[in-house]
């Protein structure tokens, strides 16, 4: 896949008035401020393909994206304190909708601080993936903020907790320096590429 052929497409704050499914999609989620931007940035070794915003809550709308042959989907940040419960529940049917839609959803990718553990709106979200059956990877982000000696057993930590929810790897990536990059690279194409029965 070619990450440097991509663009922004829209943005989506409404269910109706999301695009048809005409390509593999691939989706972001995590919670405000965790880094989903700067990842979708790195990924596509641009600086200002997702906007990055300084205020938590901010992305309240699905943004679409055009990589090559694929969407990137990058779905609202949920778990910031100061929005109302329209907005919240606004969020919801958004997020709800778009998931049972049919669409092509070849893979999620659920980002986590690799610093914290994760928040209860993380597990939250852990058990909706799981629920309704999304595959989806996990991908610690600011790994570039941890030591060296603690990068592998931090690694290890979140693949004990994330294992019961299917998940299908962990990947430590920072978008500082790119570090993972390549490898959540090669599990996103993977994931759109058909397994042949043997």
């Amino acid at each position: 896949m070619n990450y440097n052929n991509s663009e922004f497409l829209a943005s989506y704050g409404l269910s109706r008035q999301l695009p048809d499914s005409d390509r593999p999609e691939i989706v972001f989620s995590g919670r405000s401020n965790v880094g989903k931007s700067s990842l979708i940035n790195k990924l596509c070794n641009r600086k200002k393909l997702a906007r990055v915003s300084a205020t938590p809550g901010k992305t309240a709308t699905i943004n679409f994206y055009r990589v090559d042959t694929a969407y990137f989907v990058d779905l609202p940040g949920y778990g910031y304190a100061k929005v109302s419960n329209a907005e919240r529940e606004r969020w919801d049917d958004l997020i709800n909708s778009y998931f049972e839609a049919d669409r092509a959803v070849c893979l999620l990718v659920q980002l986590l601080d690799s610093r914290h553990a994760p928040s209860a709106d993380d597990v939250q979200m852990l058990e909706y993936l799981h629920y309704h059956r999304i595959p989806f990877v996990a991908a610690l982000t600011k790994g570039d903020k941890l030591k060296k000696s603690e990068m592998a057993a931090r690694k290890e930590e979140f693949e004990k907790i994330c294992a019961p929810y299917g998940c299908q790897g962990v990947v430590l990536t920072s978008a500082e320096n790119g570090l993972g990059m390549d490898e959540l690279r090669a599990l996103l194409e993977a994931s759109m590429t058909p397994e042949t029965e043997d």
